[in-house]
């Protein structure tokens, strides 16, 4: 238990900010999931719709501080490499 003001003010800040954190990794890892789900179905025309807004939201979750930007670069790299397999 906080035992300051500023300690209580804090613990609502985290709370807040928790909240936000994971909604939006949530909203990122359903979008990854719904293009991973495309390519797994072998649905090349829905896997190449889905590509630009997966890639959106893996950029936007970089600036949001979700994610690091390595890691970013890894899933459109791989994501984007099994969609282009698939198209083939």
């Amino acid at each position: 238990m906080p035992n300051h003001k500023s300690a209580e003010k804090r613990v609502r800040q985290t709370e807040k900010r928790n909240l936000i954190n994971r909604n939006n990794r949530s909203r990122l890892r359903t979008q990854i999931k719904k293009l991973r789900t495309a390519l797994a179905g072998g649905d090349k025309a829905q896997s190449q719709e889905l590509l630009v807004p997966t890639i959106s939201a893996i950029d936007k979750a970089v600036n949001k501080g979700i994610l690091h930007r390595n890691t970013a670069a890894r899933y459109k790299s791989r994501l984007t490499m099994h969609v282009n397999k698939l198209a083939q």
